[in-house]
């Protein structure tokens, strides 16, 4: 049996951060899925939570937006992050700024 791992879900539309949720929950892979509305809610997750070995994250948020939270995350707790936006297709600019702040991959919200 492979090591299951958990997993932090950051996105402030409420709507895909539930379809991200069940989706993840359903692999065999995945132990648990913690949401974030917003890159600072997500960075006092990490905090208190070490266990948490993938974050998936969305830019475009209200408080703390996605390119912020990377900059901060990286020097802290230097984490797999895949970025899971609707910019990603639209944005090449923003995708770029992701990928140079930390992020390891890009891909569209689930439609």
């Amino acid at each position: 049996m492979s090591k299951k791992i958990k997993i932090l879900a950051v996105d402030d539309d409420f709507i895909n951060l539930k379809l991200i949720h069940s989706m993840l929950k359903k692999s065999e892979y995945v132990s648990d899925v913690i949401e974030a509305k917003n890159g600072l809610e997500a960075l006092n997750i990490l905090k208190e939570d070490s266990d948490i070995k993938l974050v998936l994250l969305d830019i475009k948020m209200p408080i703390m937006d996605g390119i912020e939270f990377l900059k901060r995350l990286m020097p802290r707790y230097p984490i797999p992050v895949v970025i899971v936006s609707s910019l990603t297709q639209k944005g090449k600019k923003t995708t770029i700024e992701a990928l140079e702040a930390g992020a390891i991959d890009f891909v569209p919200k689930p439609s």
